[in-house]
């Protein structure tokens, strides 16, 4: 029998994504951190858990030794929705193979539960784990799957979920593991789990897979922020339930003093957090409890940072598909969520609260608190032709009528054993393929791009940036967050810094932006030629005629129509 005190482990993170967990950097989920914790509370000290990123095993060769030398070696991963990634590359099936070909001692994997690796990165249909040679697979919670092998000297375990208690102990305890992340410490956001299960049963999804919701009472929730803060995490995201609102309350209708219990205890124990950010929110719980889901709202957007998205699965604004799909939300409910969030969240720091929402030249320049986004699936029972139309129809009313989205996601159903989809969806999915790609070209160019506009009108600060890959002559990077925005900023600049920039154009899902703020005494043509109204010419003789000592002079100089200082992101340094 294995004596936990002399036991080294290895834990390889291939990353998750699901539904309302986010794993690929530069967020870390809940499973390497739990399972550190159920480590630790097995025995296991510290200093014999290594942890490693399947991007830090492809980049540097020698750290798979630990992964032979390993007494234990856990892969964790699985992917349960499609995404794309630009912080990390899940783990190849091939990849996963080579880990249990590898380890030299005792072999388990883990993930999502009932999900597994599956023959692609995404998970496709195929979602049943496979046997890739490893000694043992975790068909309940990893972590407690790690506990109880530990705890058996590596003889086995019967598969289980962990309870309350245990997350409790195991969401303080591996804590430390961030550390050893790579992102760490400057480019990391913890997801956090308040709970697991959703009390509604739409037929794609795999969250009801869990059960009814279980909640995490609020001084767990703090004492794992304070936790993670300790050792160095400053940013976080809420994003692990299906529906915020109703944290803590009987799984439909809110709790607004769990909430405040939540957000106001992370605050405490966090003072110089940079980001805190949610993700699901569910319309119908806004519809059937309205002044609850307002004060719980403002609650949020009171103790949050800016530009958080409240995730609201519509999926589709066809009733017949609603009615085929057990989907809980119609249009108009979906519309009438939609409006008190952006009333109760919609407001910019430095702004009107009570006139929310807030967008126009006259914003302050920064990103709302709150917004909602808007999931559409495509390839549900019973789409057609019209259920397009639908959509469309759904996202133009919010937009003519005031109101804002932060996040458009359109995507396709994929078919999951143990929800109600089968192969209906694959077979919707090809018989729409072309419908739906000309529809998705045009929400993008006719809502997404407007609707950025309003979100982030030129002047917008961004803060905190992090540069991320060059292209096409251009820095691109993001904020930290749930949904952050893709920014692209003129010339190639060192990767790995962390910029403030000002949004000054357009895409569909990205903006341009300059550092921020702009030194008119040393920005380059690109630079000056991004912002708004300055074109070549204007931006040669703003060079020419350099130095400046004000906005005023640099406006003079430059002879431009363009009021430069309603620019408020950019300043001019004095010249003596």
């Amino acid at each position: 029998m294995t004596d936990p005190e002399t036991l080294s482990v290895t834990i390889v993170d291939g990353y998750v994504d699901e539904p309302a967990h986010f794993g690929v950097p530069p967020y870390i989920s809940t499973y390497p951190r739990y399972t550190a914790g159920a480590l630790v509370d097995a025995g296991v000290p510290r200093e014999q858990i290594t942890y490693h990123t399947i991007d830090g095993l492809r980049e540097e060769t020698s750290r798979w030794r630990d992964v032979d030398d390993a007494d234990l070696m856990i892969y964790l991963g699985g992917m349960t929705v499609p995404g794309k990634y630009v912080g990390g590359t899940p783990a190849e099936p091939d990849e996963v193979r080579k880990l249990a070909w590898t380890a030299s001692g005792t072999s388990l994997m883990g993930g999502p539960v009932k999900f597994g690796v599956g023959d692609e990165n995404a998970g496709a249909t195929e979602t049943e784990r496979q046997d890739l040679d490893f000694d043992f697979v975790a068909k309940g919670d990893v972590e407690a799957a790690v506990y109880d092998l530990v705890d058996s000297g590596l003889e086995g375990f019967n598969n289980r979920m962990r309870d309350i208690d245990d997350v409790s102990r195991w969401a303080q305890d591996g804590a430390f593991i961030v550390e050893q992340h790579p992102n760490h410490p400057d480019h990391l956001i913890a997801e956090l789990e308040t709970s697991r299960g959703c009390a509604y049963r739409c037929s794609f999804c795999t969250e009801p897979l869990y059960g009814n919701p279980e909640f995490r009472p609020p001084p767990t929730v703090v004492g794992e922020v304070d936790a993670l803060s300790n050792h160095g995490v400053r940013n976080f995201r809420i994003g692990r339930q299906a529906d915020i609102l109703a944290y803590g309350g009987d799984g439909e209708a809110p709790n607004p003093d769990a909430l405040r219990q939540l957000y106001s205890g992370i605050r405490e124990v966090a003072p110089d957090l940079e980001t805190l950010h949610l993700d699901n929110m569910n319309p119908i719980t806004i519809v059937n409890w309205p002044e609850k889901s307002r004060e719980g709202i403002r609650i949020i957007a009171e103790h949050n940072t800016p530009g958080d998205t409240a995730a609201f699965g519509l999926e589709s604004a066809d009733p017949l598909v609603q009615e085929e799909n057990n989907l809980n939300v119609s249009a108009e409910e979906c519309f009438e969520a939609v409006r008190i969030v952006n009333e109760e969240g919609g407001w910019r720091p430095g702004g009107d609260r009570e006139t929310a929402p807030n967008f126009g030249d006259d914003a302050p320049n920064r990103l709302p608190k709150l917004l909602p986004g808007i999931n559409l699936l495509h390839g549900l029972k019973a789409e057609r032709e019209e259920t397009y139309e639908h959509n469309r129809e759904f996202l133009e009313r919010v937009y003519d009528e005031g109101y804002m989205l932060r996040r458009i996601n359109i995507r396709q159903v994929m078919a999951f054993a143990g929800t109600d989809m089968s192969d209906t969806g694959a077979e919707i999915a090809n018989e729409h393929k072309q419908l739906f790609k000309r529809y998705k070209q045009e929400i993008r160019e006719e809502i997404d791009q407007p609707m950025l506009e309003r979100v982030a009108p030129p002047g917008t600060v961004l803060p905190d940036v992090h540069l991320e890959y060059h292209q096409d002559g251009k820095t691109f990077g993001r904020q930290l967050g749930t949904y952050p925005l893709l920014v692209g900023i003129p010339g190639e600049r060192d990767l790995g810094q962390i910029i403030d920039v000002a949004v000054v154009d357009h895409g569909y899902r990205s903006v341009t932006g300059v550092p921020h703020p702009l030194d008119l005494n040393a920005a380059s043509m690109d630079e000056l030629t991004a912002i708004p109204g300055i074109g070549d010419r204007t931006a040669g003789d703003l060079v020419v005629n350099r130095p400046y000592d004000s906005i005023s002079d640099a406006q003079t100089a430059a002879n431009a129509e363009l009021d430069l200082s309603r620019f408020a992101t950019i300043s001019v340094p004095t010249v003596e």
